[in-house]
């Protein structure tokens, strides 16, 4: 696969700046090469020797002379690195961060020489529990996957001016307009958007956030997803970013609580999204492989897709904002994970369970709290991103009503689905249902809340030629042996279950799950996206159906 893929691609669409040097290229692992940012676990890595806890990364780069002008500084920045990590540079000290999804950056302006300046990163990845870590597991089975380690994110050297510099954007839309705060350090700053007919929309500010009233305002949808560029300029720093109009928000419609997009009735047809790729595991070969993954997807009808228990980088919600895919984002799971406790239980005998003073020691919550507060700061600005998800089945969960209130505080403009399946407490905007067997109506019965069917389906069907060697197959129900027996028995269940649950109150269903991952054969593609394992056609009958099941629902009501 070609290595430019990641290598010529900017990492922060939001905050664009000229000056970009990347560090992809000419890394060793424990003294073997190595090809970032692929995880060493992936075969596009080229390591394939044995991980262990502890991966000391080094490379050695040269900066052309005009890189670092007077009066700016060098930031080094990380996409992500798995799960704690120690940067030096020439020797020196630069950074420590912990957790293995979200990004860092070190001032390394002082600690960088003329010539050649040697990096390296020191990464301990035991898959503490103490972190988030998703579906991650040191013996894949089932619906654990191969863990990663290390650097698996692009990493990447900018140069900023020392004063005036934009740190950062934050991006309130509505239906008019949008507000913006940034952070300047203090500095005057001057917004500028362009419009249509060569007009160009203007404002300035300093401290306090700043509010641009859009003339004839154009709407983001799936249908239409229309995006606004934006300059941001200080004295001496200028960055481009983008925004969109749109908002998400509940009404009372017939006796049900709906979920509106732009405040009209929206249903959230989706798939669950694992972010695992063949090759790569974690990160696709080039970042054009998520805009084929989200056109797969809207190629079948589906609107949706529900990032599960994984952040990804932004190459991902910049081809969802461009190409009109919404998102629910899940948080990522930490703590221990219980078959019995968690799966079994509630599937088969009870899904009540009170969740206050669970979840294990302090110092696991207060990073777990601290993480997704840090996940809504870093992503809020994807108007993409329609809802979040604090826990799932379950697992790690504790305290989930005083978590909903500290993350609506953080973000107030989309939905928060405390629990998702089960295990419910008393905050939370959605009624949440997880349903793999016996499928049945569906009632939204808990006032102010939406009904949302978070997970479904999951049928299997292996295509030979197309799964991971030496792992046992992993779905739901007997093998289906055809692409017309599969997607028979996906219609079934949207004729059974989802399509009468709508004028009940169902806002929507993801269903389990956009491709087959190692020994999960449930998949509507292949692991490696060579083989859609449905027919199209009839998939994109169902949409249909569930358009005008919605509209009949809205318009009789």
């Amino acid at each position: 696969m070609e290595h430019s893929g990641w290598e010529r691609y900017y990492p922060r669409p939001q905050l664009r700046r000229d000056s970009f040097f990347p560090l992809n290229q000419g890394w060793t692992l424990n003294g073997r090469p190595i090809r970032t940012p692929w995880p060493p676990q992936a075969p596009l890595s080229g390591y394939g020797k044995e991980v262990g806890d502890v991966l000391r990364y080094e490379t050695a780069f040269t900066l052309p002379e005009d890189f670092i002008p007077r009066g700016y500084r060098a930031l080094l920045h990380f996409g992500a690195v798995d799960q704690v990590a120690e940067v030096w540079v020439n020797g020196h000290s630069a950074a420590r961060h912990e957790g293995g999804y979200l990004p860092f950056s070190a001032d390394v302006t002082q600690l960088l020489c003329a010539g050649e300046n040697r990096l390296e990163v020191k990464a301990v990845d035991t898959l503490s529990h103490s972190y988030p870590y998703g579906k991650q597991h040191k013996r894949p089975h089932g619906m654990w996957y191969t863990p990663v380690s290390g650097i698996w994110q692009p990493v990447w050297l900018e140069a900023v001016p020392a004063k005036g510099a934009v740190a950062s954007v934050r991006l309130t839309p509505d239906l008019t307009g949008v507000t913006v705060e940034v952070d300047a350090g203090g500095a005057e700053y001057s917004l500028a958007v362009p419009l249509e007919g060569g007009k160009l929309l203007t404002a300035a500010g300093k401290t306090g956030p700043l509010r641009l009233e859009v003339p004839e305002p154009c709407l983001w949808t799936p249908e239409n997803p229309y995006l606004y560029s934006m300059t941001i300029a200080t004295s001496t720093d200028r960055v481009e970013s983008y925004f969109a109009l749109r908002t998400v928000s509940t009404r009372e419609i017939g006796g049900h609580t709906r979920l509106c997009l732009n405040g009209e009735p929206v249903f959230l047809h989706g798939v669950l999204d694992q972010g695992y790729f063949e090759d790569g595991l974690f990160l696709p070969h080039a970042p054009e492989e998520y805009e084929r993954d989200i056109l797969r997807m809207k190629e079948l009808g589906y609107n949706t897709l529900r990032k599960h228990v994984k952040v990804e980088p932004e190459a991902f919600y910049y081809a969802c904002d461009r190409l009109g895919m919404l998102v629910v984002q899940d948080m990522v799971n930490s703590g221990e994970y219980r078959y019995i406790r968690d799966t079994v239980i509630p599937t088969f005998l009870s899904r009540k369970r009170n969740d206050l003073g669970a979840g294990g020691g302090e110092p696991r919550k207060a990073f777990f709290e601290r993480h997704c507060l840090d996940a809504i700061a870093h992503l809020a600005n994807h108007p993409c991103i329609v809802g979040w998800t604090i826990f799932n089945e379950g697992w790690g969960q504790y305290d989930s009503d005083r978590i909903y209130r500290l993350l609506k505080a953080s973000d107030p403009t989309r939905f928060l689905m405390s629990a998702s399946g089960w295990f419910a407490q008393r905050e939370s905007d959605v009624q949440s249902e997880h349903v793999y067997f016996n499928s049945r109506v569906l009632e939204g019965t808990q006032p102010g809340k939406f009904l949302f069917l978070s997970e479904c389906g999951g049928f299997s069907r292996r295509v030979e030629g197309h799964v991971a060697l030496g792992r046992k197959n992993y779905g739901y129900g007997e093998q289906a042996r055809s692409e017309a027996e599969l997607t028979a028995r996906i219609r079934t269940l949207y004729d059974e279950m989802v399509l009468p649950s709508i004028p009940r109150g169902l806002c929507g269903c993801i269903y389990t799950q956009l491709s087959d991952v190692e020994g999960e054969t449930n998949g509507l593609y292949t692991y490696d996206r060579q083989v859609c394992k449905v027919e199209r056609p009839a998939m994109r009958a169902v949409a249909v159906q569930i358009r005008h099941a919605l509209g009949n629902a809205s318009e009789n009501s």
